[in-house]
C-alpha cells in the first residue's frame, strides 16, 4: 500500500511561531516525510533533529529546553511503536509532548495516543498549518511544564532556608490557625510565635496566609520529573 505524500500544501502563508531555543525531534522511517517536517520546522526558527527509528530516537538525550516530539505510528522490523515509545517515555518519566502522524488511520490507535497524553493525532498527508499548530501547542505545554517545575523548585529552595521552628508555623498557618492558637499549639508565646511568623514570611517572600496555603499546596502537588533523555 502506497504511503500519503507527508504535506498537503495550503494556500496563502502559514503563521511563523514564536520558537525560543524550542527542538522539535521527527520520528518517521520515511526519508522524504523526515525532510518535509524538518524544514518546514526549520522555516520557523526551531531546531530539528530526525531519526528514522523509535531506537535512535530512544538514544538520544534530549534538550534542556521546551520540545515536541512529531511521531509516526508505525515503524517497519523490531523498533518500538510509536505508541510503544510513548509508553516508554511515561514510564520513565520524561514527559515531551507528542503529535502522532499516520499513513493508516486508526481510531482505535488515535483515541490511545490522545488518552495516553497526545498533543495531536494527525493524518498523512497534513496541511502545514494544521502541523505548524500542533507543533506550536506542544511546545508551549512543555514551556509552561518546565515554568511549573522552576517554580516548585524555587519554593522548595526557600523552605529549605527555615529553620525547624518556622517550617512547624508555616504548616500550622497553612491549617489556618493564627498566631495565638500556633502559640498555644507550640507551647511558646504569643509574641515568639508572631516573631518566628514574620521570619518565615520574610524568607519565602509571602504576604498573606493564602500565599502560605498555595505555596504547600504546589509543593504537595510537585512537578513532573525533569528531563534526562529518551533512553
Amino acid at each position: 500500500m502506497a504511503r500519503c505524500s507527508p504535506v498537503e500544501p495550503q494556500a496563502g502563508e502559514f503563521v511563523a511561531m514564536n520558537s525560543g531555543q524550542a527542538t522539535v525531534y521527527v520520528v518517521d522511517d520515511e526519508i522524504q516525510i523526515r525532510n518535509a517536517i524538518g524544514n518546514l520546522c526549520e522555516e520557523t526558527g526551531h531546531q530539528v533533529k530526525l531519526f528514522a527509528s523509535t531506537d535512535e530516537f530512544l538514544a538520544e538525550r534530549l534538550s534542556e529546553g521546551p520540545s515536541c516530539l512529531v511521531l509516526d505510528v508505525r515503524f517497519p522490523g523490531t523498533s518500538p511503536t510509536g505508541l510503544e515509545l510513548q509508553r516508554r517515555l511515561i514510564e520513565k518519566g520524561v514527559f515531551i509532548p507528542i503529535v502522532f502522524i499516520s499513513g493508516y488511520p486508526d481510531v482505535r490507535v488515535s483515541v490511545e495516543a490522545m488518552k495516553r497524553g497526545a498533543v495531536e493525532f494527525l493524518p498523512k498527508p497534513f496541511r502545514e498549518q494544521e502541523m505548524l499548530d500542533a507543533i506550536r501547542h506542544g511546545i508551549e505545554r512543555d514551556r509552561r511544564r518546565m515554568e511549573r517545575e522552576d517554580a516548585v523548585r524555587e519554593a522548595r529552595q526557600r523552605v529549605e532556608m527555615l529553620t525547624s521552628r518556622e517550617r512547624e508555623i508555616m504548616m500550622l498557618m497553612a491549617e489556618g490557625l493564627v498566631a495565638k492558637q500556633i502559640a498555644a499549639k507550640l507551647g511558646v508565646s504569643e509574641v515568639t510565635a508572631k516573631v518566628h511568623r514574620a521570619r518565615m514570611m520574610r524568607k519565602l517572600e509571602l504576604r498573606s496566609p493564602i500565599e502560605v496555603v498555595r505555596l504547600i499546596d504546589s509543593m504537595g502537588r510537585g512537578a513532573e520529573a525533569p528531563r534526562a533523555g529518551a533512553g
